[in-house]
């Protein structure tokens, strides 16, 4: 089984960071706004410059190329981009039972990206990011426009995708009764790092 481990990562004159989630482990993220907890995202998404060591198993983030790097650990940011005039010019394959469980059906895949709610677009853009069947999840704000019948929909179907597929996921959000629910663990972010709060 592959864990994820951060280890004394600075980045934008944020940390340094040590942090470690195995294997099918949940890990919660809060802080003010503008922090730095989009940025710390993107620094694991090799998206960002950064000093310190991430590593993925034994495999360091400056031993792979960046678009392999970002297959296996994917970022789903609080606004998705689409590049195609239709959903289903974004999806290699998709499986209906996904579709379902994020409230929509084949006809989706149809439909042009100009007639998504915010709340569509976010369910779709994280089913399209893990049909890439990445191993560690970067989450940020993934159900910040659904209400909440789709939010618990979203929880329950990530918390059983991790277990399932021994996914790693950091998981950032706002909302802490939320995070108590997904993560096993929860830390503040500040400008000196991170700290662990209790559930």
């Amino acid at each position: 089984m592959t864990d994820f481990k951060i280890q004394n990562l600075i980045f934008h004159e944020i940390g340094p960071i040590n942090l470690s989630i195995a294997a099918a482990e949940c890990v919660g993220l809060t802080g003010q706004s503008g922090i730095g907890k989009t940025l710390f995202l993107r620094a694991l998404g090799d998206l960002e410059p950064s000093k310190g060591q991430i590593l993925l198993g034994e495999a360091a983030i400056d031993s792979i190329s960046a678009p392999e790097w970002r297959k296996q650990v994917g970022l789903l940011p609080a606004e998705s981009s689409w590049w195609f005039d239709t959903v289903g010019e974004h999806f290699k394959k998709v499986d209906t039972a996904d579709l379902v469980a994020f409230g929509f059906n084949q006809e989706v895949m149809e439909w042009d990206i100009s007639r998504l709610s915010s709340g569509e677009r976010q369910r779709l853009a994280l089913l399209r990011l893990l049909a890439n069947h990445p191993r560690v999840l970067l989450l940020d704000e993934p159900t910040a426009n659904l209400d909440e019948e789709n939010k618990l929909q979203v929880e329950h179907y990530l918390t059983d995708f991790l277990k399932k597929n021994q996914v790693i996921a950091l998981w950032i959000s706002h909302d802490l009764q939320q995070l108590s629910r997904v993560a096993s663990r929860i830390y503040n972010m500040s400008a000196k790092g991170l700290t662990i709060l209790e559930k």
